[in-house]
């Protein structure tokens, strides 16, 4: 006897370096339909705030791409793509196509050397054609300059206490004063951040990401003091300890920078991303979800999309199920998700990263034959019906 028909919600991440969200989702929904054909899927790729976020996002809002002139973090020029909402003068900004890690040559640059100046050209073009409302995701920079540097390019001073300017975010250790210029950017800011990191100490920034982007242990200290002598100096002039503030740790501290130097309000990315999109809606109409990202571990359920995800489908008695590149902390994971496999078991990483998507189809088969009825999704049907038999259609929010 052939199967009950489900209504699949298939909502991966990206794959980093191998698969965009997007992508992972059609090669999921193509697995899944070889092994369950008479289901009904409904991909929708996520986004935390990091890479994908501005197209998954502008794609939410029918928002249309626009370029601009700018440089990466490395200071190397580049013509990044940003997006526009001319009827809610909304912009909507990726940080990662400007000062994305991605962008740079792996171990060609020491994170000393780069900085986030490139997003003010951003900015300015949003300004300029009268935005009103900027939302910027900040996942996956290569940078640790607590917004250094585009808040320089923006017009704000840094005086050592010879009254001497700072030029560099490692000379901030030195500094005494900070001047702020007289034109603010947007009437509403929001940066989606996809990490709660504070931005100093055991658990901010340059401890936790910097090693990923290039800092060394021995840079370490030299970069903390760098911060922390920043957020010192602008708590004494402005009256608040924004380092202490979720998600000011985000992004090399840019989370931080732009709440100080440009007034943005720090929201988490998956939250943003899902109202935005109306996710639950779309979740609440079907039977199951499917997600999944390039790597999960013990992070990916402490405030990352697909961690958020999964509370929501539990929160409303949905089966979650995962895939992904690779696993660790798998134990820890567990609670989470009622299936979880990784590419890693059909072969090596190199090669997984290699044929992902031809391997997330292939796994994705193999998940979907694992699920049968009388299994936890029937109990999880029973117990939180479906909302409606229509498929929930991304709609416009200002």
């Amino acid at each position: 006897m052939p199967p009950t028909p489900l209504r699949v919600l298939i909502a991966p991440d990206k794959f980093k370096g191998t698969l965009t969200a997007t992508d992972a989702a059609a090669a999921i929904a193509s697995g899944w339909r070889k092994a369950r054909p008479t289901d009904q899927l409904v991909p929708w790729p996520i986004s935390d705030g990091g890479e994908g976020f501005g197209s998954l996002l502008g794609e939410a809002l029918h928002a249309r791409p626009r370029t601009v002139r700018t440089v990466d973090a490395a200071g190397q020029p580049l013509r990044a793509v940003w997006w526009w909402d001319a009827k809610t003068r909304t912009a909507i900004i990726e940080s990662a196509r400007v000062i994305g890690l991605a962008l740079l040559p792996r171990g060609q640059f020491h994170p000393f050397n780069l900085d986030t100046r490139g997003l003010a050209a951003v900015f300015a073009a949003a300004n300029k054609i009268g935005a009103r409302r900027c939302i910027v995701g900040i996942g996956g920079s290569a940078t640790n300059d607590g917004g250094f540097g585009v808040a320089q390019s923006l017009g704000w001073q840094f005086l050592d206490a010879r009254g001497a300017a700072i030029e560099r975010w490692t000379e901030l250790h030195r500094l005494a004063r900070v001047i702020p210029p007289k034109q603010q950017l947007f009437r509403e800011f929001v940066v989606a951040v996809d990490v709660q990191n504070p931005l100093l100490g055991a658990h901010g920034c340059s401890r936790v990401y910097g090693p990923q982007k290039g800092l060394r242990p021995e840079d370490l200290p030299h970069a903390e003091r760098c911060l922390r002598r920043l957020a010192r100096v602008l708590k004494s002039q402005q009256g608040q300890d924004a380092a202490r503030l979720p998600g000011a740790g985000a992004a090399g501290g840019l989370g931080f920078g732009l709440h100080q130097f440009a007034g943005a309000t720090l929201r988490p990315g998956f939250d943003l991303f899902a109202k935005t999109t109306n996710l639950l809606e779309a979740l609440l109409d079907c039977d199951v979800v499917v997600t999944g990202e390039g790597a999960m571990d013990r992070q990916t359920v402490m405030g990352k999309g697909v961690g958020e995800l999964a509370r929501m489908a539990a929160k409303h008695g949905r089966p979650c199920l995962a895939l992904a590149g690779r696993i660790e902390d798998a134990q820890q994971l567990r609670p989470h998700f009622a299936h979880q496999h990784a590419l890693t078991e059909l072969g090596t990483v190199a090669q997984a990263q290699k044929h992902a998507a031809s391997w997330l189809e292939k796994l994705a088969a193999v998940l979907a034959a694992e699920i049968t009825e009388g299994s936890a999704l029937t109990s999880t049907r029973a117990t939180s019906p479906r909302r409606g038999a229509a498929r929930p259609r991304r709609t416009r929010r200002s």
